[in-house]
């Protein structure tokens, strides 16, 4: 069969939850038993994602084969339960450096290099790529970026003649835009969205299927007005109103026959309804929990949601599966200042996560912290950088090498706990030249990692330069420190804990890039049931005391 491709644009604004409403539809079409895969194309001219500053673009999602990619890319993955590739992430850069590479190799045989056709047909090559593979009856390619943006315009061109190249019968578009509610006349108005087609006409695409974000109700009325304003059938403008959780838009998708519009178009069987029993039965866990904990989340890019979005997304996955609440409070790590800051601000979490990052700002403010929860038995839970200033923590206050220190934060430190990986010493380039993509793992027995894993042997994604030093390994497990998470190819340590306490985890990869709705990942799970256990032996301890 055939291979289908359904392209999904956007209008009005940006931020409209483009990777939202794919994954939605990949999710519905994969509950019918169709082979499903997601692309995102990003007309940004960086390469990738890797160098870019959270505030800038959110976080870097890692894949197993180690593309640091878009965050969007994270959504497919927790929606599909499926892992994504390199060939999942395409920016105009790495775009634009192929076609450079080409003419520098002399492919092009003396040929101006143009927009049209080099730059297009690279494009074009790229989205059917995964097409090309027969592993898939369609292949969903979101293409960043609004309609009307100058980067955006070489997508939308390669889509025009993609859509001539495969044939209509093979293709279809889907165009999310927004209805805004105007306060003032308390009416919703359309004339944005018709804009936003009119935009995508002159460019030479008509769109199949209208997204239509809103806070209220679509009326029949203005269903109608979509349709005869914006050339689509009126049973093609798709109401997607606000939603109190992201999990929930497939299934307001479904209401609205988004995936049986996509199964008439292609002709697929429609005789069976999507088998969503695990969705439905995690969003029912999700909504009805029977207990509430509160977990810190100390980091220093605490100011933008999207810059921690896995971890976000991995305690929702966490919540669900202990039938708990989780309320995750994000604490800027320079806050921290001191003790007295610590307590004022940790006395009443049940647990404390130190978020990965990178450079020193906001460092001692995470050490003060792991400090107060070594010390006072809270739940700790450090992710790559916060796994290494928990070695650091432990290297000054407990094995007392008072000067320990992370290159990375003192270069010149005498006692470099954390070191530079010696692949990494000298290396000039900063794109893709980190400890990238998934790595085994080999988890020691009686270890709070082997309890949560249920396993000795392990996969999990790494991004990072600095390492656990091996020279202060000997010394540091003899003042109690437990390693509990060797790499042997390489030698190196990958999870750390701490005996005599309810649950102290470090681990130098990202857990949170694994954790999906179906399977939500064990740390995350363990950690958060531990945060229960510590919340009802506080609750306890207060009702003794009245």
């Amino acid at each position: 069969m055939q291979t289908k491709f359904i392209f999904v644009t956007g209008g009005v604004t940006s931020s409209l939850g483009k990777g939202i409403i794919s994954a939605s539809l990949a999710k519905l079409l994969k509950a019918r038993q169709l082979r499903v895969t997601i692309q995102k194309f990003d007309p940004y001219i960086n390469v990738d994602p890797g160098t870019l500053n959270p505030y800038e673009h959110g976080e870097c999602f890692v894949t197993d084969d180690g593309a640091e990619t878009d965050l969007d890319l994270g959504h497919y993955e927790r929606f599909l339960n499926i892992r994504t590739s390199q060939a999942n992430n395409v920016t105009t850069g790495r775009i634009y450096q192929t076609v450079i590479k080409q003419e520098r190799s002399g492919k092009y045989l003396g040929k101006t290099v143009q927009v049209i056709p080099h730059i297009t047909d690279e494009i074009k090559r790229r989205i059917r790529l995964l097409g090309e593979t027969d592993e898939y009856d369609v292949v969903i390619t979101e293409l960043g970026g609004t309609v009307g943006d100058i980067e955006s315009l070489p997508y939308i061109e390669s889509l025009r003649q993609l859509r001539w190249d495969l044939g209509a019968q093979n293709t279809m578009v889907i165009h999310l835009t927004l209805i805004p509610f105007l306060n003032a006349a308390q009416e919703l108005k359309t004339k944005p969205t018709q804009h936003s087609v009119k935009e995508l006409q002159s460019l030479g695409i008509q769109p199949d299927i209208l997204v239509c974000r809103t806070e209220k109700p679509l009326t029949p009325e203005i269903k109608q007005k979509l349709a005869l304003f914006c050339n689509v059938a009126a049973d093609s403008v798709i109401e997607s109103i606000d939603a109190s959780s992201i999990y929930e838009v497939p299934l307001l998708m479904e209401k609205e026959g988004l995936d049986r519009l996509v199964l008439k178009k292609f002709n697929f069987p429609n005789n069976t309804d999507p088998d969503l029993e695990k969705w439905k039965h995690f969003l029912s866990k999700l909504k009805y929990p029977k207990k509430e904990v509160n977990i810190a989340l100390v980091g220093k890019y605490i100011e933008l949601k999207d810059a921690y979005k896995s971890i976000y997304e991995a305690f929702i996955h966490a919540g669900a599966a202990n039938e708990c609440k989780v309320n995750v409070e994000p604490i800027h790590a320079e806050e921290l200042i001191d003790d007295e800051a610590c307590k004022a601000r940790l006395k009443n979490v049940d647990g404390v996560l130190v978020a990965p990052g990178f450079g020193m700002r906001g460092i001692e403010g995470k050490l003060n912290a792991i400090r107060y929860v070594r010390e006072n038995k809270v739940p700790f839970f450090g992710i790559c950088l916060g796994m290494q200033c928990a070695v650091v923590e432990f290297a000054r206050n407990v094995a007392g090498i008072k000067e320990a220190a992370s290159t990375e934060v003192d270069p010149k430190s005498p006692d470099p706990v954390i070191a530079l990986m010696e692949d990494q010493i000298g290396l000039k380039k900063k794109g893709g030249t980190m400890r990238l993509g998934a790595y085994k793992c080999e988890i020691a027995q009686k270890s709070n990692a082997r309890k949560a894993y249920g396993t000795g042997n392990i996969e999990e994604r790494h991004r990072h330069r600095w390492e656990f030093n091996n020279q202060y390994r000997e010394m540091l497990t003899k003042a109690g420190l437990k390693i509990s998470g060797i790499n042997r190819e390489k030698d190196l340590v990958e999870i750390i804990e701490i005996e005599n306490h309810p649950w102290f985890v470090g681990v130098q990869f990202h857990p949170e890039l694994k954790s999906t709705v179906e399977i939500p990942h064990p740390l995350f799970v363990e950690f958060v049931s531990k945060a229960i256990e510590f919340n009802s032996h506080k609750s306890s301890k207060m009702s003794d005391l009245h």
